[in-house]
């Protein structure tokens, strides 16, 4: 099964946005999980908002680690834009970036806007790998 992985660096906001949108999506023909090169304490209370506007609870997630089984396992790496390109050495993997503004700190409207730019995107991969 194709496995995607969503990369930033705290695990609180893009990259668990990312991996909830494509598993809601994908309905078991593929699957995501997303990681973190420095993961935060918990998830963003703005994305899990923003979220569930969508319908979709990412209110039990947990931020992890980045780990080299992680990396094993995956057929594609996507990072949020947050430079953790660099400390992915996962150079047998796809990698993209998908150059998303950082929605730490900023208002529920602005999340929206990266949260509704995220799913596009997640929506464009899906088709892309015929999920």
């Amino acid at each position: 099964m194709e496995t995607v992985l969503f990369v930033c660096v705290g695990n609180s906001g893009r990259s668990q946005m990312a991996e909830a949108f494509f598993n809601y999506y994908a309905k078991g023909k593929a699957r995501a999980i997303s990681a973190g090169t420095d993961p935060a304490p918990s998830v963003s209370r703005t994305a899990v908002e923003a979220m569930r506007e969508e319908g979709i609870d990412i209110s039990k997630n947990k931020p992890k680690a980045l780990t080299p089984e992680m990396l094993d396992r995956a057929s594609m790496v996507i990072t949020m834009g947050c430079g953790a390109e660099a400390v992915c050495p996962a150079s047998w993997v796809e990698m993209r970036d998908w150059g998303l503004e950082d929605p730490k700190g900023k208002p529920i409207a602005k999340v929206r806007e990266i949260r509704d730019e995220i799913k596009t995107k997640v929506i464009e991969l899906l088709k892309e790998l015929k999920v």
